[in-house]
């Protein structure tokens, strides 16, 4: 079938096509209603099936003869260790620490908060809480008290599940006083703490509180799957807001199996036994998504990488990792992809890797600017798939369906809309725009199953947050615009449109010039206030290693590029060069912060910044450049 085939079949009779994707899941009580709204007038899919995710993920494939298939691989090059678990070895310890779990009082719908390093006991926590039909929150490893405590107030988990340690680039993080000072300031607090001691540091247990995770498992008993509605919350996973307050994005069960395990061959062209390999976090949504659950419900494998693409120990540990495992897909960030081609620019590592069994590169999480997209195509000689998507969906609204027809890529496009997912570009007014112009990426009701049906306790933030603005769509926050060939272009988060004397700009098409240069490693492109033309773009550039060139010359030629590609109207006339630019842990980088410095607002230094020590210099370096308002 063609991709235009299955998309036209997904939006004119959705209930169909998803009914027909749902018998490729073992339910427990198959589905009868497909598509109805709850109390609150939000769609909701099979709301009266019933399942559970941890036995499609893990019991089915060893009752169908998958026991001794490896499931999982844990590689830490931080610890120079690596472990393998089948399908059996994975299920019976999931039901061990659900055991565990179920001894502290767990039942279906509470909730556990996790707050774990990239291991495989964070995948089997996870699954352990999804067993018992209980609702997990997967805090990042390593966030501050403050921010910890604020999850455990939203969630109120009876557990929380830690780790005595995480283990960074030469830096070990002790986990558990992080916790206890997080539980001392949150105004609820769970039962029990179930502690993971690491050899590399020992955490203090506080008695009548916590327990040791392997005593605990030594004793366990295993416990059975619950049995839970599509309808019932699998998890909370946490996405900043607006408001400084973080919002609980809630995924609930049937839908997200369905779209998961179609997505692993529709979209990545995964069949059962192929290794999977996202590098990512079960941190955030893509480790959620394709670490733990998408692989396992396909019957792949899937690697658990405790490590960094640069470093651990240098730039070629990717095509290490895709050697040894003989992974068929690769999905990570497109910064990580900048940071080996900045360590490693003429490629010499990859040199000593066969990657013959890696067929197709995905990356997400930001936008792939056509720079990167180059580099790593003609550096590998391999499809890569750019696709787009949200924590508030769980899996692509845009992308390449490689499982159904390959499309050709277009350096700078998500390609095209995924199955389910009926975009529109939308201006201020809600009126729809023609193709070729920019305006608010929106997509119209019903939503395709996985998407988020609430914001955990607030419905209401949940309806001014994603459905006010465009009654009948949601509102992806996101602009961007669709070609002639309906291909989607993101070009950034709607206020990443600066007006420069009236002229609309997308600072996203400018970095795409700036990043074209043979220089230039990373950059970030953002609009400072101008008394006489409102905003004006300046860009920060971060150099590759090795090179040399006066900064006067670099920005220069930058400026000449960006007047020939764009003109005279967009005003790009500074380009400074920095050391580093503050990004989050997932390699995003921090422009509204940046903007916010630039204008000399107050800002808050993000939870999920990666090195706070970036700000204090980038600011003197923009202060120094006259840069900050």
């Amino acid at each position: 079938m063609s991709y235009k085939d299955e998309y036209k079949r997904s939006i004119e009779t959705p209930e169909a096509f998803w009914a027909e994707k749902a018998e490729a899941v073992k339910w427990f009580k198959k589905p009868e209603t497909i598509l109805s709204k709850d109390e609150n007038d939000i769609y909701r899919w099979f709301a009266d099936g019933e399942m559970n995710t941890a036995y499609l993920a893990l019991d089915y494939h060893v009752e169908t003869g998958r026991g001794d298939q490896d499931a999982l691989i844990y590689d830490s090059p931080v610890t120079n260790t690596k472990q393998r678990y089948t399908y059996s070895e994975l299920r019976d310890e999931v039901a061990k620490f659900a055991g565990v779990l179920k001894a502290q009082g767990v039942e279906k719908g509470d909730r556990v908060v996790i707050y774990m390093p990239m291991i495989a006991e964070a995948v089997i926590a996870m699954l352990g809480v999804a067993r018992l039909g209980a609702i997990h929150s997967v805090v990042f490893g390593g966030f501050a008290p403050h921010e910890l405590a604020v999850r455990i107030d939203d969630a109120e988990p009876k557990v929380v599940v830690t780790s005595s340690c995480g283990i960074e680039i030469a830096k070990v993080i002790a986990y558990k006083p992080l916790l206890d000072e997080a539980i001392e300031k949150s105004a609820h607090k769970p039962d029990s703490c179930i502690v993971f001691q690491r050899p590399e540091v020992t955490a203090t247990l506080i008695e009548g509180r916590d327990l040791d995770w392997t005593e605990a498992m030594a004793t366990a008993e295993p416990a059975d799957c619950t049995p839970v509605k599509a309808t019932d919350p699998l998890y909370i996973l946490y996405t900043s807001g607006t408001t400084g307050k973080p919002k609980g994005v809630v995924r609930d069960n049937g839908g997200h199996a369905v779209a998961l395990k179609y997505s692993m061959k529709a979209i990545y062209n995964m069949e059962p036994g192929d290794v999977f390999w996202a590098a990512s976090d079960v941190g955030w949504v893509v480790g959620h998504s394709y670490i733990v659950y998408g692989p396992l419900l396909a019957g792949c494998t899937t690697v658990v990488y405790e490590g960094k693409p640069i470093k651990t120990p240098d730039a070629g540990a990717f095509w290490r990792v895709c050697e040894e495992y003989g992974a068929k897909a690769l999905f990570a960030a497109p910064t990580a992809f900048r940071a080996i081609k900045k360590e490693d620019p003429d490629s010499e590592l990859l040199k000593s890797y066969d990657l013959s069994k890696l067929e197709t590169i995905f990356m997400a999480g930001e936008r792939l600017d056509p720079p990167t997209y180059h580099w790593t195509k003609d550096t590998l000689g391999k499809p890569v798939i750019d696709h787009w998507w949200q924590t508030e969906t769980g899996w692509a609204i845009c992308g390449n369906l490689t499982g159904v027809e390959m499309l050709e890529p277009k350096p700078g496009s998500s390609t095209v809309p995924v199955s389910g997912f009926d975009i529109r570009v939308l201006d201020h007014e809600g009126n729809e725009l023609p193709n070729g112009e920019q305006g608010n990426i929106a997509i119209k009701l019903p939503m395709p199953p996985s998407c988020l049906p609430t914001v955990w306790g607030d419905f209401e933030r949940f309806r001014t947050s994603y459905l006010s603005e465009f009654p009948g769509y949601y509102c992806s926050g996101d602009g961007g615009y669709k070609d002639d060939d309906g291909y989607v272009f993101i070009m950034g988060r709607t206020d990443d449109v600066i007006n420069v004397a009236g002229h609309r700009l997308s600072t996203g098409e400018m970095e795409e010039i700036v990043a074209d240069h043979p220089a230039v490693a990373e950059c970030a492109v953002i609009g400072i206030n101008d008394p006489l033309k409102g905003q004006q773009p300046v860009g920060l550039v971060l150099l590759k290693n090795g090179v040399e060139i006066d900064d006067a010359q670099i920005e220069s030629e930058l400026v000449a590029m960006v007047r020939k590609e764009i003109g005279a109207v967009a005003c790009f006339r500074r380009a400074i060069v920095v050391q580093r630019l503050p990004k989050t842990r997932s390699g995003k980088i921090l422009r509204k912060l940046l903007r916010q410095i630039a204008d000399g607002k107050e800002y808050s230094i993000p939870s999920t910044i990666d090195d706070p020590a970036s700000l204090p210099e980038i600011q003197e370096i923009m202060g120094r450049n006259g840069l900050v308002s």
